[in-house]
């Protein structure tokens, strides 16, 4: 095996697999890194989970392959000197590495040893544009589960119908719902994917193109082009979130979206980020006053904004974390805020149409 390519392209490559090398595996082969070189060379990642793989262009000059350990090779090639890099592997899986006067040789691990990532057969296929998918992603994957006793709901639920396509994460405390129409034919179907596998994916979507999502009974399938993500699709049934969401509300609010934001983060100021005793208060004396303050050992916090409101007064305690991580991924100016008492939930959404829904639980005094 021989080739040359750039350290700029090598590094995010590696960079890409690396996310989906096992750091903890008992199979030591798969604290590596699989190159293939044939007409490009292909790097991938697989922890027996969610498997990565990268294509780059390079000079071929000898096909072949090897497993190399990851750290060790993105430590390398992300300090070498010089732009070109000169790869050589000999019939003993030495490798030689190259750029300028730099030189290293590692031993590596037989490429045949490594597992293979599942082929994803049988599949159903729907074309989703990348930027649509990143957002709806960011928008609703930091509402997942990290409970590993309840595995359904550290997955996100993709839902298609009818030509809309539905993002749903869970944890218990909250609820993200993101939805979108896409243009085309979008079969409908419906799966749960691990939340660390589509924020790999997320990281690796640009704002062009399309992404081809293949999916089977148990694996699914990301298709950017010189990107591949493959993961196991988790089993189960998901919660409705249709029947968690509330028909009817004691009062709403419109509200400016970065205003809030900017009160929450500040009231957390004194808020210890490990302390989940303290809360943030959300209180109205009137129909265009929200009052928003927090009470901790540290000291207090007191602000005051303009609302439109309409419905009964309240004084609810919230955990703050939840609605800042809600509203920083709105891109909306406005938010419509509806309310159920000091028990019941609070619901985000748009002051028009349904492209999402955040819904956060009180905290009991």
């Amino acid at each position: 095996m021989r080739f040359e390519c750039s350290r700029t392209n090598l590094v995010e490559a590696i960079n890409t697999v690396q996310k989906a090398v096992s750091s903890r595996s008992t199979i030591p082969i798969l604290d590596g890194i699989l190159l293939e070189v044939t007409d490009r060379i292909k790097l991938t990642g697989y922890d027996l989970e969610t498997g990565i793989e990268s294509k780059l262009d390079a000079e071929i000059y000898k096909a072949g392959s090897v497993v190399i350990k990851s750290r060790l090779l993105g430590d390398i090639v992300r300090r070498l000197p010089e732009e070109a890099v000169h790869f050589d592997k000999d019939e003993n899986n030495i490798i030689t590495i190259e750029s300028g006067s730099s030189s290293f040789q590692l031993r590596g691990l037989p490429a045949e040893d490594y597992p293979k990532i599942p082929i994803v057969e049988d599949a159903r296929q729907m074309i989703v544009p990348q930027k649509t998918l990143k957002e709806m992603i960011m928008q609703t994957s930091f509402a997942a589960s990290i409970d590993e006793s309840r595995p359904i709901l550290n997955g996100i639920n993709i839902i298609s119908e009818q030509g809309t396509l539905s993002l749903v994460a869970i944890d218990g405390f909250r609820l993200a719902v993101r939805k979108e129409m896409i243009a085309g034919d979008l079969p409908d179907s419906q799966f749960i994917v691990p939340a660390r596998t589509l924020n790999e994916v997320a990281r690796v979507l640009e704002d062009e193109g399309d992404v081809n999502i293949f999916t089977s009974h148990n694996h699914i399938l990301f298709d950017m082009g010189s990107v591949l993500v493959v993961s196991r699709l988790i089993q189960g049934e998901f919660m409705n979130y249709n029947s968690i969401l509330p028909r009817n509300h004691e009062t709403s609010m419109t509200i400016s979206t970065r205003n809030l934001l900017s009160a929450f983060e500040r009231a957390s100021l004194v808020i210890r980020a490990e302390d989940r005793r303290f809360s943030v208060t959300l209180q109205t004396n009137s129909d265009d006053i929200l009052s928003i303050s927090a009470k901790t050992d540290i000291g207090t916090s007191h602000e005051e904004l303009n609302i439109a409101m309409s419905g009964k007064l309240f004084d609810i305690d919230f955990n703050p974390k939840y609605f800042i991580e809600a509203l920083k991924v709105i891109p909306d100016e406005e938010v419509l805020i509806t309310f159920n008492g000091s028990l019941g939930p609070c619901v985000i959404n748009p002051v028009e149409e349904d492209a999402f829904s955040y819904l956060v639980l009180p905290l009991r005094r």
